[in-house]
């Protein structure tokens, strides 16, 4: 059996770890004993260490003593730092893009460079801003807070702030801006715009695509799409594979780009393989693109992961023959829920003292919920305990319809996980942001 290193240690890797542990023996470096990962290294008879995945002096020792043949990386930070670089020169089948491959992503410059290239008819009109002087100039563009910043690098799904949601007024934008500048030496400013928000994510083998079912994220940390950007609170999919507001010939409008930005990325050596999804507004004059991302979302990759047919294993094959089809990678016609939990504290404030919590998750497991753990480790038993600031674990469940799936998902909750522990009420209602 295949021997297959995944690193990384969020929600999004302890379903990958799923995935790939039911057709592969399962290896992982981790920086914590992430109790879903450990669970499916486990169960494949794989093995784990605890130890720093961005160590590439201790990835090359792992992989050659373990004699690993594939090596699966998702983790945008990962990817810049060049693991796939190293698993590739070690001879290793990788999904996952180079880090030149990844700059899709750490570069939103490069990326908006790309599409004014390949589709000039969906960039929202922008500035990249490298000095205060232009920064001061471009500010005299708008009389309020009708823009947006972003910065130029990762931020993990919380540095993008929209004016009248994350700032108020122009001032507080602009020194906002300014603080991006000076952290990363450049920023981008952008006209806002009114659409509905999607994501289209799409799996490669560097030449094909195939585009999986559309996700709708909840990135606020309150109901109502109140409070902070976080990484996401639950996410959701729909048995046609598309969203209430969107039409097939959006998808296809989205899809042609991906394929497009793809082949140019490719042209000279082959840099980019996995996942690549794109963020779009669609407004009245059409679809717009706001970013690409480099590998899968989080908790995107808990919904269409689990509505994936084909064994995950089998796709990984054949993105490495490059051999990837509609035919050979299908999904399920069903209705996917994730709802994430998380410390109150989440987005809000740094806590005192980590995090210690309760969770059963065998009740959990059988209500018929799938349960995946993020920043946390074991202390005993039931007993968790956060590590770092990010979301704690994340309820992924299916049904026939929309109503069944949320059902589901949040009566696994209910008496099963300690009181100090908080999370979204209103997953499933599609809001305008």
């Amino acid at each position: 059996m295949k021997k297959c290193l995944l690193l990384g240690n969020g929600g999004r890797e302890a379903v990958l770890a799923e995935q790939i542990a039911k057709g592969y023996t399962l290896y992982a470096i981790l920086p914590y004993a992430n109790p879903s990962i450990v669970e499916q290294v486990e169960k494949s008879n794989g093995k784990y260490i605890i130890g720093d995945p961005f160590d590439k002096k201790l990835v090359e020792k792992f992989v050659k003593e373990e004699e690993i043949q594939a090596a699966v990386v998702s983790q945008d930070n990962l990817l810049q730092e060049g693991l796939i670089d190293l698993a590739r020169k070690l001879g290793l089948q990788t999904f996952g893009p180079t880090s030149k491959g990844a700059k899709v992503e750490w570069s939103k410059t490069y990326a908006l460079d790309i599409v004014k290239q390949l589709a000039p008819e969906m960039i929202i009109k922008n500035e990249s801003v490298k000095t205060i002087e232009e920064l001061d100039e471009v500010m005299k563009n708008y009389n309020d807070d009708s823009f947006v910043v972003k910065p130029e690098g990762l931020t993990g799904g919380k540095g993008v702030k929209v004016g009248g949601i994350h700032f108020k007024g122009k001032q507080e934008g602009y020194d906002y801006a300014k603080s991006c500048l000076e952290s990363d030496g450049s920023v981008i400013v952008q006209d806002k715009v009114e659409g509905r928000e999607f994501t289209v994510m799409a799996l490669t083998d560097g030449e094909n695509i195939v585009v999986t079912p559309i996700t709708f994220d909840y990135p606020y940390r309150f109901d109502e799409d109140k409070g902070p950007g976080t990484g996401g609170m639950g996410c959701l999919s729909f048995e046609n594979g598309l969203l209430p507001f969107l039409e097939q010939k959006d998808v296809d409008v989205c899809s042609k780009l991906i394929k497009d930005t793809i082949q140019y990325v490719n042209k000279d050596n082959l840099e980019f393989t996995g996942v690549i999804y794109g963020g779009f507004f669609k407004c009245k004059e059409g679809i717009k693109f706001i970013e690409f991302n480099a590998r899968f979302g989080d908790p995107e990759a808990l919904n269409v992961l689990n509505s994936l047919e084909t064994p995950f294993t089998e796709v990984l094959e054949n993105i490495f023959n490059k051999k990837l089809s509609t035919e050979n990678c299908k999904f399920k016609k069903n209705y996917t829920f994730t709802i994430y939990v998380v410390s109150p504290d989440y987005a809000i404030q740094k806590s005192k003292e980590p995090c210690v919590f309760t969770v059963n998750k065998k009740a959990i497991e059988e209500s018929g919920a799938k349960i995946y753990f993020a920043s946390t480790k074991p202390v005993e038993g039931n007993t968790y305990e956060a590590v770092g600031t990010s979301r704690l674990f994340g309820i992924t469940t299916m049904g026939n319809t929309l109503e069944e799936a949320k059902e589901k998902a949040y009566k696994a909750l209910e008496g099963n996980i300690s009181d100090n522990l908080d999370y979204r009420k209103d997953i499933g209602e599609i809001y305008e942001h």
